[in-house]
């Protein structure tokens, strides 16, 4: 069974507005991998899991149609209240039940997403649902990050890395997988063409605004604030104050910028 993490109206809207998109160079191999295996024009995109549509919307430009699938109503209406394109539709679905007709689907995507999946359940319907070589693409982001601030950067980020600590009671056992960088879920993809990438930097300028968000909308986070929100409060309060602390700043609206690895598992289904 799935595991369902991200129903409130409060966390879709922290996931909205913090969360963001693969980077270009996650998007590019995606596509030159495609280009490799069907010929254009590409037909149907499905984005499973797909959150508030950050990923969903940049497969738009490529695919006569794309859709965004999530289980979480609430993610999937912030989702439509974003701005997008004409091409787009979100439904409401579990990712192991995706809403499109057998061997109808050019590239399956699911962006940090997967790991909360019922992987053999979830990995036969994306056999059912991709055409004869047609993809699939999992991307994620490891928990590690570095924070750099002028010369900040070894303070910085141990701060990331002790709220990271201090948050660990509360992260579900399928953020093992993220941890392993998708090692099991690429061993359990059926196909024989598949290739995982791993240690691809994303750096990202944001404010500490957006970096505490990004914290906010963690997992974990939401875990702990539903079982004691003032605690939780607090300690996004002590955390924020820390990293202004040591970049001798009194706004959070600074900019910095945030390094983060990447994991990009790709796979191509037999003819």
């Amino acid at each position: 069974m799935a595991t369902r993490l991200f129903e409130t109206k409060e966390h879709a809207s922290c996931y909205q507005k913090y969360r963001f998109s693969p980077p270009q160079e996650i998007q590019d191999l995606i596509l030159s991998y495609l280009g490799e295996k069907l010929p254009k024009p590409y037909v149907l995109a499905v984005d499973v899991g797909c959150g508030t549509g950050q990923g969903t919307r940049i497969m738009a430009p490529h695919f006569k149609t794309v859709l965004g699938t999530d289980i979480s109503e609430a993610q999937i209406e912030e989702a439509k209240k974003a701005p997008g394109f004409s091409n787009i539709t979100f439904s409401v679905a579990p990712a192991e039940e995706v809403p499109v007709k057998d061997g109808s689907v050019d590239l399956l995507t699911a962006w940090t997403a997967v790991h909360w999946f019922d992987t053999e359940k979830f990995l036969k319907e994306v056999d059912r649902v991709l055409k004869p070589h047609g993809c699939l693409a999992f991307f994620t982001y490891l928990p590690e990050a570095e924070a750099h601030y002028k010369n900040k950067t070894e303070q910085m980020s141990k701060i990331f890395a002790e709220s990271q600590d201090f948050l660990e009671p509360y992260q579900h056992e399928k953020v093992r997988l993220v941890k392993s960088a998708y090692k099991e879920i690429f061993e359990a993809i059926p196909y024989t063409d598949k290739k995982r990438i791993v240690d691809m930097d994303m750096k990202i300028t944001m404010t500490l605004a957006d970096l505490i968000g990004l914290i906010k909308s963690f997992s974990m986070f939401q875990i702990f604030h539903s079982q004691e929100p003032e605690k939780a409060n607090e300690f996004i309060k002590t955390t924020e104050q820390k990293f202004l602390d040591v970049m001798e700043v009194s706004s959070n609206e600074t900019e910095i910028e945030v390094c983060l690895k990447n994991v990009l598992v790709l796979a191509t289904k037999p003819k």
